[in-house]
């Protein structure tokens, strides 16, 4: 009978991989590629080139273990390493133009939305929808949680032009809401 070496603490996790056991690269390759293919797919629309992105995420995850410090969250520290390969992945492809300037958007006027009726699936739709420079600094922002400094860095943009980046994002979203939901209030008439 073969010993299943199990890992119960994200520290034994940690160590194993140190060591360079499969079983423990294997466990947590196991408990986070879900979570971190979902993080990939926000930056990277294509399902294929987003696994891609999450499988080099996981090679420079075990190539840099030996940096983590333990100061903050591991996962933290990992999906920061996704997040990073997802825009390098991006610039790769040259897919990232920050400086998105679309008139029409300039335009968009502030109209009345509400989300109480609008699923989470239609809205990350909306999101996925939005030009790559916009879709990225939101995500970056108000999903992962990096402040405008640090977006600045991330993309190699100034701080003021990742908060335009966002505002337009928002009042993209904010039209796209509103246009939604007008449509819905003419079919439901």
């Amino acid at each position: 009978m073969l010993f299943k070496k199990t890992f119960t603490t994200e520290s034994d996790i940690i160590k194993g991989c140190l060591r360079g056991e499969r079983k423990a690269q294997q466990f947590l390759y196991e408990s986070y590629s879900k979570k971190f293919l979902a993080i990939c797919i926000r930056y990277v629309k294509d399902k294929d080139l987003a696994e891609d992105t999450m499988i080099e995420g996981f090679m420079k995850i075990f190539e840099k273990m030996p940096q983590f410090e333990s100061k903050g969250s591991f996962e933290g520290w990992m999906k920061r390493i996704m997040v990073t390969q997802s825009l390098l992945t991006l610039r790769k492809n040259k897919n990232l133009n920050m400086e998105v300037h679309m008139e029409a958007f300039l335009e968009i006027e502030d109209s009345s939305y509400e989300l109480n009726h609008m699923e989470a699936d239609d809205l990350i739709q909306l999101i996925q929808e939005l030009p790559i420079g916009y879709r990225t600094v939101f995500n970056l922002y108000a999903v992962e949680g990096f402040s405008h400094a640090e977006i600045g860095d991330l993309l190699g943009i100034t701080e003021s032009t990742s908060k335009s980046q966002l505002n337009r994002a928002r009042n993209v979203l904010k039209q796209k809401i509103a246009d939604q939901q007008s449509k819905e209030r003419r079919i439901n008439g």
